[in-house]
């Protein structure tokens, strides 16, 4: 890829069917049009990572480490991303160093070459371990600024962050717009400010939630980005990506060019029309999140969490106070000191604006995690947070000031002794350091259907059932 050249990241491995749908598309459904994508000319396929590892074994009953090695097998010349959530990895809480280090190995040996590794505070000490051990293992690490709106979200505020990933030893950056707030005009400015100050390429990953995404990326093309993110038409639009054929065409008629083979790209997007076909029929796929919808510019709020927010309050029988706590959202999210709104952070600030609602009382009822963030365990807020609201929920308890992993002892023996006999190899303890009971569930599960169906395991039975029969004659 030359300078003039702009690089396409894929996205209907991942992010596409994880903001349309929950991130259920099946392993089955996705290996047949692999080998056909890696002829594309894609910088790279997004396939793992985010909320992947989760709905697999929680709702697919799928291995999310044989998906990758089945993906690899089928994609010899084309870079594998992932998305990774810092000191977070994919789980929900900080790890230790040892863990990351182990998950980032396992990750690499199995098949991942572009690491993109983001923290939802901008916190660049919670990149520290997972950028460490990318760099050890040979993979690429591409830091990541979590784009936001706020007092203190300024165009010279990022600038300098991306200056500091670079300093820390980024391969590239990539400016993530979760909720597909970054406007065209911000976006030219901000992606001209930050290559003036930054030598390694950078990366453009917004959603077409609030209808501007088509603007933005051709606007920070033209201000020098050199990779964005699409997703094949099928699963493109709404709160995922714009279509890569559109933006291939479209980029081909000027001077940046793409390196995608257009007529392929037709052959893929008709594979992944009846299949996403499939999960509107059986309503995995809700045709509602498949718009546009500008009150994102309004509240800033990513569509996931939307419809996040719009499930709890439909469990509470209380959908007519939507747009209440819409409202209440960027009034939570200034109390706890203008966190961007991406996972873990959009479920807590989403469900702590419901609460706020439904109780009638603001901060009547605190999950732990909320407290926990107080505490200084995520790490430092973007701005302070006053120490009389700090106080008013966890009064007098100590806050954490330096780096959070920093108080987390080394755990992945611990983990693995825990998980005795089904810690058959360090990507099962890593599954069950995400996801504790999920994924003991689904190791214990997938490991009694290979032993009742191991063809010696049956013989074995066999062989014990004659012995007990011929004892008891």
């Amino acid at each position: 890829m030359t300078d003039k050249m702009i690089g396409i990241t894929e996205t209907v491995l991942r992010d596409a069917h994880q903001s349309l749908m929950a991130t259920r598309m099946s392993t089955n459904d996705m290996l047949p049009i692999i080998e056909k994508m890696d002829k594309v000319g894609y910088f790279s396929l997004e396939c793992w990572g985010g909320a992947t590892f989760d709905a697999a074994i929680r709702f697919l009953n799928e291995d999310p480490w044989d998906r990758l090695r089945e993906i690899r097998k089928r994609a010899p010349n084309t870079k594998l991303q992932m998305l990774l959530r810092g000191q977070n990895l994919l789980g929900y809480r900080h790890y230790a160093d040892d863990v990351v280090d182990k998950f980032v190995e396992k990750s690499v040996e199995n098949g991942i070459d572009i690491f993109r590794i983001f923290d939802a505070l901008n916190d660049v000490r919670n990149l520290e371990a997972s950028l460490k051990a990318v760099k050890k293992y040979g993979g690429h690490a591409q830091l990541t600024i979590c784009y936001t709106i706020s007092d203190v979200h300024t165009t010279p505020y990022f600038v300098e962050l991306a200056a500091e990933m670079e300093e820390m030893g980024a391969n590239s950056i990539c400016i993530k717009d979760m909720a597909g707030i970054l406007t065209p005009h911000v976006a030219k400015e901000l992606v001209h400010a930050i290559k003036n100050e930054i030598s390694v390429p950078l990366s453009i990953h917004t959603h077409a939630t609030s209808g501007t995404s088509h603007m933005t990326y051709l606007a920070a093309v033209e201000a020098g980005a050199d990779i964005i993110d699409t997703a094949i038409s099928p699963f493109a639009e709404g709160t995922s990506q714009p279509p890569t054929e559109t933006m291939a065409i479209c980029l081909n008629e000027g001077e940046r060019k793409t390196t995608l083979a257009v007529p392929l790209l037709e052959e893929i997007a008709d594979y992944f029309k009846p299949i996403r076909d499939k999960y509107l029929a059986n309503e995995l796929l809700n045709p509602k999140v498949m718009g546009s919808d500008p009150k994102a510019l309004i509240y800033q709020v990513p569509g996931g969490m939307l419809s996040n927010l719009l499930s709890q309050l439909k469990q509470a029988n209380a959908t007519d106070k939507y747009d209440e706590v819409l409202k209440e959202v960027p009034r939570v999210r200034s109390d706890l000191g203008f966190p961007p709104l991406v996972t873990p952070m959009s479920q807590m600030v989403g469900t702590q604006a419901v609460f706020n609602v439904l109780a009638g009382e603001r901060y009547k009822m605190v999950p732990n995690e909320i407290k926990e963030y107080l505490r200084g365990s995520y790490g430092k807020t973007p701005v302070p947070v006053t120490e009389e609201f700090r106080k008013s929920i966890i009064h007098d308890d100590t806050v954490i000031t330096d780096r959070p992993a920093n108080h987390i002892p080394s755990e992945f023996q611990r983990l693995k002794e825990e998980l005795g006999s089904l810690a058959r190899t360090d990507e099962d303890v890593l599954t069950y350091a995400l996801f504790p009971q999920v994924g003991k569930e689904f190791l214990e599960k997938k490991y009694h259907l290979q032993e009742k169906n191991d063809p010696i395991n049956k013989e074995d039975k066999k062989e014990n059932e004659v012995i007990r029969i011929s004892a008891t004659m």
